[in-house]
C-alpha cells in the first residue's frame, strides 16, 4: 500500500511519545537504587501492577499480530488469543505467590534462593537474555509496521525510532517509568479497542467496496495473450498485457482468469504495484464480503451474536497467502498475492492456518498450544513484575485483574481482526496493521489515536524486556555469578549500559525479521521460555529432591534444543532464503518436545546428584 503521513496523525503521535518521555525523567528521582531501577523498589500498587501486567503482556503480538491473523486467517488466528490467556492460569495458581517470596529482583533469585549455584545463576541468567531478545524482535518488527503509516516513514527508521526512545526510558526510570508506561497504555488499548468494536457492531456487514479496496475480476482467458506463464508452488500465474499495463493473473481450475495483486521488481530495479509505479495507488487494501446470506447486500446494525452468525452465512474474499516467482528471461522478480474465496461457516472453526488433517499438522499445532499455555508463567519480564509489589498477596490480586483485562481484550480481538477482513482494510504485504488500518476506516483521528497507543504499546513491552535483560546481566551475571562487588550506584549504571547494548541488538534484529507475523514470532518466544524456565520453577516448588545441578542442565537443555528445533524449521529456512522442503525436519514449534526433555533431563540429573545422607 501507498502510505501518506497526516498532520493530525503526527501531532498525536509526537504528544503521546512526548509525555511518555517526560513521564520517564519524572520518575527517574525514584531509580537512584538498586531495587528502584530494577523492582521500583516493591511500591506499586496491586491495581496499578495488574493493568501494566495488562500493559506488559498485551504486546505488539496481541494487538497487531492476533488482529492480523484473524483478518488473514479468521478463527486459527483466536486460538492464539486462547493459549496466551489460558497461560495466566498456570501463573496465577502455582507462580504468582512464591515468586514474590522466592525472589527479590530477577527470575534467577527465586530459582537460586536456597542454592546459591553458579550454574543456576548462569544459566538463568542466559535463559533471561535469550528469551528476552526473541520476545522482542517482534515488538520491533511492530514497531516498524506502525511508524509507516503513522508518519510515512521507511521500516527501519520505526525500528531505530523505538530502540532510541525505550534506552531512554529504561536508562532514566527503569522499572518505575516501564510500570507507569504499560499501566497507561494498557487501559487505553482496552478502551479504544472496546470503541473501534462497538463501532463493527453498529456499522454490521455490507456486501459494498470502500473505495480502497482492491476488487478481483475474472476474464475468459481465451480473449487475452499470456506475455509469460509460470507454474510456482500449485499455482499457474499469467502475465497479460492490456493497455500498455502488464498485471498478473491466476488461471483457475476452470480455465478463467482471476485478477490478483502483484508486486514485480524489474531487471532495471523498478518496483512496479499492479503493473504501475506506487503512487499511482494501484496497489490497494483488500478483503470484503462478496455475499450474505439470504441475498442480502447489507445488515444494518448487529448485536454481538448476531454479527458472528451473519459472517457465518456470507462469502469472504480474503489473501491468506502469496507466491513469488523469478522469470529468468527477464530477470524479474513477482510476488503475486492471491485472493481466494471463503465462507464465512469455514472462517468460523480451525483449519485455515493450522493445517491439523496431517500428522505434522496436528503435532505444530499441540507444540504451539502447550508452549503458549506453559510459556506465560516463564518470561522473565513477566516475572519480574511480582517484584514491583508489597506483599505475595498483591502479587496474586494483581494476576486477577490482569487476567480479567487481557481476558476482555482478547475477546475484543474477534471484533478487530473479522471488522478488518470484512471491510475491506488489510495491507496484503503487512497483515499486521489490520487493527490500526481498521480504525483509520472510521477516521484519521481515531486511526491516529490507536496508531499511537499501538506504538506505546511496543515500547511498554520493550521497556519491560530491556529491564528484565539489563538485570540479567548487572545482577545475576556481574553481581552473583562473577562476584563483582558492586554499590546500588553502579549496579544501576550497569543495568543502564546493557540496556543500550540490548537496545541497540533489538534494533538490528526488528530489521532483519521485516514482514513476519508478530504473532508467530512471538509464538517462539514462549516456546523458549517454556523449555528453558517452566520445568525448573515447577519441579523447584513441588518436587523436594530438586538439585541445583538439575535446574542448570534442565534450563540449558531446553534452552538449547528450542533454540535448536527453531533455526532449524522451515520458517526460518525461508529466512534464510532458503526452500521450506529443504529444512532438517517439518515442525515449526518445538514445544512438544523441547518441554518435555528439560523436565527428564532435570528429573534424570537430580536423581544422579543427591547429597548422600
Amino acid at each position: 500500500m501507498n502510505y501518506i503521513a497526516n498532520p493530525i496523525a503526527i501531532a498525536i503521535f509526537l504528544s503521546f511519545v512526548g509525555f511518555v518521555l517526560g513521564m520517564s525523567f519524572y520518575f527517574a528521582r525514584k531509580a537512584k537504587s538498586a531495587e528502584g531501577y530494577f523492582a521500583a523498589g516493591g511500591t506499586i500498587h496491586w491495581f496499578v501492577n495488574g493493568v501494566a501486567f495488562a500493559g506488559d503482556y498485551l504486546s505488539a503480538a496481541s494487538f497487531l499480530g492476533i488482529c492480523g491473523l484473524i483478518a488473514t486467517m479468521g478463527y486459527d488466528g483466536f486460538l492464539y488469543s486462547i493459549g496466551y490467556l489460558a497461560g495466566w492460569i498456570v501463573a496465577l495458581f502455582v507462580v504468582a505467590e512464591p515468586m514474590k517470596r522466592l525472589g527479590k529482583y530477577t527470575f534467577t533469585d527465586a530459582l537460586d534462593h536456597k542454592f546459591n549455584s553458579k550454574g543456576i545463576q548462569l544459566m538463568a541468567a542466559i535463559s533471561t537474555l535469550a528469551v528476552s531478545l526473541f520476545y522482542l524482535i517482534p515488538q520491533m518488527v511492530g514497531a516498524g509496521v506502525l511508524v509507516t503509516p503513522l508518519l510515512g516513514l521507511p521500516h527501519w527508521v520505526g525500528v531505530v525510532m523505538v530502540g532510541a526512545i525505550v534506552i531512554t526510558i529504561v536508562a532514566t526510570a527503569g522499572m518505575t517509568s516501564t510500570t507507569y508506561v504499560q499501566f497507561l497504555k494498557g487501559g487505553l488499548l482496552i478502551i479504544f479497542s472496546t470503541v473501534i468494536s462497538v463501532m463493527v457492531l453498529n456499522k454490521g456487514l455490507s456486501t459494498e467496496l470502500r473505495p480502497e479496496t482492491f476488487d478481483p475480476q475474472t476474464i475468459n482467458a481465451s480473449t487475452v495473450t499470456a506475455a509469460a506463464t509460470v507454474n510456482y508452488h500449485d499455482q499457474t500465474f499469467v502475465k497479460v498485457e492490456a493497455d500498455g499495463v502488464a498485471n498478473w493473473w491466476i488461471v483457475q481450475e476452470d480455465g478463467t482468469l482471476l485478477e490478483a495483486q502483484s508486486k514485480t521488481e524489474t531487471a532495471d530495479g523498478e518496483t512496479l504495484y499492479n503493473g504501475a509505479p506506487k503512487e499511482d495507488n494501484k496497489f490497494k487494501s483488500v478483503g470484503h464480503i462478496s455475499k450474505l446470506a439470504d441475498g442480502k447486500t447489507e445488515t444494518g446494525k448487529l448485536s454481538f451474536f448476531k454479527y458472528f452468525a451473519e459472517i457465518q452465512g456470507s462469502e469472504i474474499v480474503r489473501y491468506p497467502k502469496s507466491a513469488v516467482a523469478k522469470f529468468e528471461d527477464a530477470g524479474d522478480h513477482v510476488k503475486v498475492f492471491c485472493p481466494v474465496v471463503t465462507s464465512g461457516a469455514d472462517l468460523m472453526i480451525p483449519g485455515q492456518k493450522f493445517k491439523t488433517k496431517t500428522p505434522i499438522g496436528k503435532l505444530n499445532f499441540i507444540s504451539l498450544m502447550l508452549a503458549l499455555f506453559c510459556g506465560t508463567a516463564s518470561l522473565p519480564h513477566i516475572l519480574i513484575r511480582y517484584y514491583t509489589v508489597p506483599s505475595a498477596r498483591d502479587a496474586r490480586k494483581s494476576t486477577i485483574v490482569a487476567i480479567g483485562g487481557i481476558g476482555f481484550f482478547y475477546i475484543l480481538t474477534l471484533f478487530l481482526g473479522f471488522g478488518a477482513m470484512t471491510m475491506g482494510v488489510i495491507d496484503v504485504e503487512s497483515g499486521n496493521m489490520s487493527a490500526p488500518l481498521l480504525a483509520k476506516a472510521f477516521g484519521v483521528v481515531l486511526f491516529s489515536i490507536i496508531s499511537a497507543i499501538a506504538f506505546a504499546t511496543v515500547l511498554g513491552t520493550v521497556s519491560g524486556l530491556i529491564v528484565a535483560a539489563s538485570g540479567a546481566v548487572a545482577h545475576d551475571l556481574m553481581g552473583r555469578y562473577f562476584n563483582v562487588k558492586m554499590t546500588d550506584t553502579q549496579k544501576v549504571r550497569a543495568g543502564k549500559s546493557t540496556a543500550v547494548v540490548v537496545g541497540i541488538v533489538a534494533v538490528i534484529l526488528g530489521i532483519l525479521f521485516k514482514g513476519m507475523n508478530v504473532s508467530f514470532l512471538v509464538g517462539w518466544a514462549f516456546a523458549v521460555a517454556a523449555s528453558a524456565n517452566l520445568p525448573a520453577i515447577i519441579m523447584l516448588l513441588f518436587w523436594k529432591k530438586t538439585t541445583a545441578q538439575g535446574i542448570a542442565w534442565s534450563i540449558g537443555v531446553g534452552m538449547v534444543s528450542s533454540l535448536g528445533i527453531i533455526l532449524t524449521s522451515p520458517s526460518m529456512y525461508v529466512q534464510y532464503g532458503l526452500e521450506k522442503a529443504s529444512a532438517l525436519h517439518s515442525l515449526d514449534n518445538p514445544g512438544i518436545i523441547s518441554i518435555p526433555l528439560s523436565f527428564i533431563v532435570l528429573v534424570v540429573v537430580s536423581m544422579m546428584t543427591q547429597k548422600k545422607k
